[in-house]
This record gives structure tokens, C-alpha cells and sequence, in this order.
């Protein structure tokens, strides 16, 4: 079994078990959980090497896309480069599973964040994931929407005047059923780490909205946070990446959506300040929306 204590005791006794086996006497090096979902996320040493294991609770939906991803061979285009991890070990049924440890330091919220240059490196990441694959959308523009439509019946703190707005908008706008490609899901810097010891080397971690959309909905969280702080990320981005994807009523309506699930989200997570950027997203894609 590992070792007791800080980290491990916040597995189950199934994950505890597996990881025992699979790194017997590994030891917690940090916890790096959000504490926001039931995931566990730790650093372990193991061997004179490290690793990262991954346990999600019962509920946890994310854990099946994160396992999916690493086992449909899509990630290899990153991890074969040392730009994403490679999973070492898997057990769904007990929803844990052990990758290898990146080097480098998250962007989110450093300089690297808002850096020009690492935003032009993460554009070309993405764009050789999204080149691999693409297929018909077949209804899932108009699914996202209905998504949409669930998070404003559920608890939100929205005034009801502007959930008015947000669902006739909705209804104006969609769908529009674009070709699907691998997305990450969550592309910010807050899943990118940058390697000073690699010339500032882009990195991908957390794979656990991973999933075939639209292209530009890999843009949607840089839009509305680091692009808006220093719109020349923007343009190094879309340099690295090589073109621009978005049609302007398909980008307005992904970052529609995106501001309902943000306020929804954090409204019933009890994170505050990201509820106060899901209504300023709001804001803007309304605004927006009245100005056309």
C-alpha cells in the first residue's frame, strides 16, 4: 500500500489499493486539487521518478473523458514530444489513473498567462490536435444549446430579466452545426505549463473535458480572459494556429453558452469570483447580441 497520511487518505479504499500496487511506498510530493469538483489530483515520487495520480469520486463525469483521451491515441501527437503525459496506469471502475509528471510551472495567472510568445506556441499545440480528426456534427451544436437551456433551470443567480434575454438569444442563434474535431476542452493557461529550462516549452495537462466540437470552442476561455487582458495574444495565437476558424453568430452563440454554464457552474460550487466573470461573459454576449 502507499504511504498513509495527507494525499492518499482522500482516496478510496479501491484507489489506495491500486496504486499500492501499481507504486508500492510511493510517497505524496504535493496535493494539487482544485477542491472545487471530487477529484484528487497528486504529485508522487515512486522509484527516483515522479508521477501525477488522478481519482475522481462517484460523480465525477470527467474522469471517463480524461481516460478516453489517453486511450484513444489522440494524445500522442503531444506526449510522443514530451508535450502532454503519458498515462502509466488505469483502472476505470475505480476511476484512478497514474500519469507520468511534466516539467515546467503553470501560466495561469504568471506573465507566461498573458506572454505573446507562449500564446503562438499553444496555437500550434492545438492545432495539430484538432488536424487529426474531423466529423459531421450531426446535432450537437443544437444539443450544447439545450445544455444551455438546462443550466438556466438549474440554481443560478441570474435576474430573471436577462435569463429572459439569454434564452430568446439562443433561440436566435443556433444551432449552427460545424464539422466536430478533438478539442481539449479547456484551453487556458491554467492547463498549460511553461519549461524556462526548455525555452519557455508549452505543455498540456487535464484532459478531462476532452471531446470532438467545433474548433473554436478551444478559443472560447482564452477570449473572455487572457485575450481580453492583452488582445496581442490574440494575434500570436491565431499565428500559431494558422487560420481562424470562427464564424462571428457561431462564435457569439459558443461564448453565450459558455457564459451560462461559467455563472450556473460557479453559482452552485460557491466560487464567487468565477460566478462575477460568468456575468460579466454574460454582459458582453448580450451586449453584443443587441448591438447586431
Amino acid at each position: 500500500m502507499p504511504s498513509a497520511g495527507p494525499g492518499f487518505d482522500r482516496l478510496s479504499a479501491a484507489q489506495r489499493a491500486l496504486v499500492g500496487e501499481w507504486m508500492p511506498a510511493a510517497e505524496v510530493v504535493a496535493d494539487l486539487s482544485w477542491n472545487l469538483v471530487d477529484t484528487v489530483v497528486l504529485r508522487v515520487r515512486h522509484d527516483g521518478d515522479e508521477f501525477v495520480v488522478k481519482a475522481a469520486g462517484p460523480d465525477g463525469h470527467h474522469f471517463a473523458r480524461e481516460l478516453d483521451a489517453h486511450l484513444g491515441g489522440l494524445l500522442s501527437v503531444w506526449a510522443d514530444g514530451g508535450n502532454a503525459p503519458v498515462m502509466r496506469h488505469h483502472d476505470r471502475d475505480a476511476r484512478v489513473l497514474v500519469t507520468q509528471w511534466l516539467p515546467g510551472e503553470l501560466a495561469y495567472r504568471t506573465p507566461w498567462g498573458v506572454d505573446p510568445a507562449v500564446h503562438r506556441r499553444a496555437g500550434a499545440l492545438l492545432r495539430v490536435l484538432h488536424a487529426q480528426a474531423a466529423r459531421p456534427s450531426d446535432g450537437v451544436d443544437a444539443a450544447a444549446s439545450a445544455r444551455s437551456l438546462v443550466w438556466l433551470d438549474s440554481p443560478h443567480a441570474i435576474v430573471p430579466d436577462v435569463e429572459a434575454r439569454l434564452r430568446a438569444a439562443l433561440a436566435a442563434l443556433g444551432p449552427w452545426e460545424a464539422d466536430l474535431v478533438p478539442t481539449h476542452g479547456d484551453w487556458q493557461p491554467r492547463n498549460w505549463l511553461v519549461d524556462p529550462a526548455a525555452s519557455d516549452e508549452v505543455r498540456v495537462i487535464d484532459f478531462g473535458r476532452f471531446a470532438f466540437r467545433p474548433a473554436a470552442s478551444d478559443f472560447v476561455r482564452l477570449a473572455v480572459q487572457e485575450w481580453r487582458e492583452n488582445p496581442a495574444c490574440e494575434a500570436a495565437f491565431l499565428d500559431g494556429y494558422g487560420d481562424d476558424p470562427r464564424h462571428p453568430d457561431h462564435w457569439l452563440l459558443m461564448r453565450m453558452r459558455e457564459a451560462i454554464g461559467t455563472a450556473c457552474w460557479a453559482h452552485q460550487v460557491g466560487d464567487e469570483a468565477f460566478e462575477a466573470q460568468g456575468h460579466r461573459m454574460i454582459a458582453d454576449a448580450l451586449a453584443e447580441f443587441d448591438a447586431r
